[in-house]
């Protein structure tokens, strides 16, 4: 249970100036990120009736988008959210007005492709935007503790969203199989809109170092996406795993509940998790929620029934959000504020990259050998994340104390000792 103290962690964000605002924002611009894939899927289905080619189209939006989103952080570190966030979203809503129209009028499959792509690269990173605002807004938190419960509200708010979006679009496209599209792309530019609005809550635009080389040229940062991009191919697999498990034991209406589940887990340990202070270091949580996640994935094989097997999906959610709390906070930590957006968004590149793969590897997996060898994959891409992030320790240690060395510099280029305050003689006094 969480701790009232800890309960008032989120209380306290939320009354941070334009807090509020911009998290309603966020909440209405992120909707896309949960049911772009659905709905596409959904449309082109009804207008072709081929699965094959509503996988493919909503596939090019995913690359096409982990291609083209990192080079959108930049452009944000660069010249701002309000500049070119709205840019973003109205090329967003076109696209999809596109993809609508291109479907509606029987065109071609690679018209649809094309349309696709167009509509799954210009969809708005405010997940990342939203997270730089909280840095930015408590930049000068010196415990983290603030921070941790604004990253836990994140995670939390888009787990809902998952559980949520997915029944709206279905409801939607009973009405019309295109306005699950359209609502999509409506609220991706409202929400977007509203964003780029809040300039109270924006972060500055930071200079770069002359020969910056990008948010990459951080080791730490490069191995991270590579844990990320494992990890997301276990959750893919694992995803399309459950799928098969649940209907060979002729209960495919428990997919929805089973999935449900998963999400609700990462709902209640993200609450709880923004709720408790930790000692150990960011580095070390990651670490040690990603062994407890591959640890879990590893008794899938063995699950005798859906009803355990849903239990086990409630419970082994609970650790999701923690480990994504501890990436998004180690990338805060160890990144020049100047590629903060870029690297985040870069956690999306992985994200959507391992998806993909994770799903292409586990789609032959699962109709040549069936649920049981599916999971071996699931933890086989797991034990892959680990053999990332163990070797990789060094750097995520670097990224976890890269501020507070920064910070030690500064201090003692300024003549002070670090914590000591401004001015003072460094003396102890009685």
């Amino acid at each position: 249970m969480a701790n009232s103290s800890g309960l008032r962690s989120y209380a306290e964000i939320l009354r941070l100036p334009g807090a509020r605002r911009f998290v309603l924002a966020s909440l209405v611009g992120r909707f896309p990120g949960a049911t772009l894939n659905l709905a596409v899927v959904l449309l082109v289905t009804h207008v072709t009736g081929s699965y094959a080619t509503a996988g493919a189209v909503s596939a090019a939006g995913a690359l096409a988008y982990a291609v083209l989103v990192p080079r959108v952080g930049r452009a944000v570190d660069r010249r701002g959210q309000r500049r070119v966030l709205p840019l973003v979203a109205t090329a967003f809503a076109l696209s999809g007005v596109l993809l609508v129209v291109a479907a509606r009028a029987g065109a071609p499959t690679a018209v649809l492709l094309v349309s696709g792509a167009a509509f799954g690269a210009t969809r708005p990173p405010l997940s990342a935007l939203a997270r730089a605002r909280w840095s930015h807004l408590l930049r000068d938190e010196g415990s983290g503790r603030l921070l941790g419960a604004a990253y836990s509200w994140e995670s939390v708010t888009e787990e809902l969203l998952y559980v949520v979006g997915p029944l709206v679009v279905a409801g939607v496209v009973l009405w019309h199989p295109a306005l699950g599209v359209l609502v999509v792309a409506a609220l991706g530019l409202a929400g977007s809109l509203l964003m780029a609005g809040q300039r109270a809550t924006e972060p500055p635009v930071a200079p770069r170092a002359p020969g910056d080389g990008g948010a990459l040229a951080n080791p730490g940062l490069r191995a991270l996406c590579a844990v990320w991009a494992c990890s997301s191919a276990m959750f893919a697999a694992w995803e399309l795993t459950t799928m098969a498990f649940v209907e060979t034991h002729g209960a495919a209406w428990m997919i929805g509940p089973v999935l449900a589940a998963f999400a609700v887990g990462s709902v209640v340990g993200g609450l709880w998790y923004g709720t408790h202070a930790f000692a150990a270091p960011m580095d070390r949580r990651l670490r040690v929620a990603l062994l407890l996640v591959v640890a879990g994935m590893a008794s899938l094989g063995a699950m005798p029934s859906v009803a355990v097997l849903g239990v086990f999906s409630l419970f082994s959610g609970l650790l999701i959000a923690p480990m994504t709390i501890a990436a998004y906070s180690l990338v805060r930590e160890g990144v020049a504020e100047s590629a903060l957006t870029e690297s985040m968004t870069w956690l999306s590149t992985a994200t959507a990259l391992g998806r993909a793969g994770g799903g292409l590897a586990a789609g032959p997996v699962l109709d040549a050998h069936g649920p049981r060898w599916g999971y071996g994959l699931t933890l086989g891409l797991g034990l892959g994340a680990l053999a990332v992030a163990l070797p990789a320790a060094g750097a995520f240690r670097a990224m976890a104390t890269a501020r507070s060395r920064a910070a030690a510099q500064a201090a003692g280029a300024a003549g002070e000792k670090p914590g000591e305050e401004p001015g003072s003689t460094g003396v102890a006094r009685s």
